[in-house]
């Protein structure tokens, strides 16, 4: 499971870099270009805080709680058994290393770098993001749910509780590893 973790934050984390990069040498700064009309917008903004621009004079803060979240995915690495998991920390992980390398090397410097935001969608957030920000939400999506399902970490069976109050282990196919999901 580590490797499907690597792999996810891998692909998050350079496509992020390589359209950013992309709308750093095309995009004119501040003009928003539409792509799908209003649906789908390109609005190459420079993003000095967190989402929607707050605490835009505490970007040292963002990058240390950064390196923080990436210290404690690769901690867990070792107790990963769980497809889910994988990937939700594999989206996480890809996702803040794409905003924290914007913060340890874009303008204005390290470590308050400003992160390279461009895509918006007026119609449902009225927000510019980028890739990174996309696979750290569509992760903490998928958090909840394994949360909400109590799917370990750790691919043990899942523990529910029986009718007597008792709790009894689940299992679960997709938590098991090796097993191959035949009764």
């Amino acid at each position: 499971m580590p490797l499907l973790l690597l792999l996810v934050a891998a692909a998050v984390f350079i496509a992020d870099q390589l359209v950013k990069n992309w709308v750093v040498a095309n995009l004119p700064e501040g003009e928003t270009v539409p792509v799908i009309g209003e649906f789908l917008q390109w609005h190459f903004v420079r993003n000095p805080g967190a989402a929607f621009s707050m605490a835009s004079g505490s970007t040292w803060i963002f990058t240390i709680l950064a390196a923080v979240v990436v210290v404690v995915i690769l901690w867990q690495i070792r107790r990963l058994r769980s497809i889910s998991w994988s990937i939700f920390l594999g989206l996480l992980l890809g996702g803040v290393l794409g905003n924290l390398t914007d913060r340890l090397t874009r303008d204005p410097g390290f470590p308050v770098g400003h992160v390279i935001d461009f895509i918006s969608t007026p119609w449902m957030i009225p927000a510019i993001y980028n890739i990174a920000d996309m696979g750290i939400v569509v992760g903490m999506v998928l958090f909840v749910l394994i949360t909400l399902f109590g799917v370990p970490i750790d691919g043990s069976p899942r523990v529910r509780k029986s009718a007597t109050g008792e709790r009894e282990p689940h299992s679960d196919p997709e938590l098991s590893e090796g097993n191959d999901g035949t009764p």
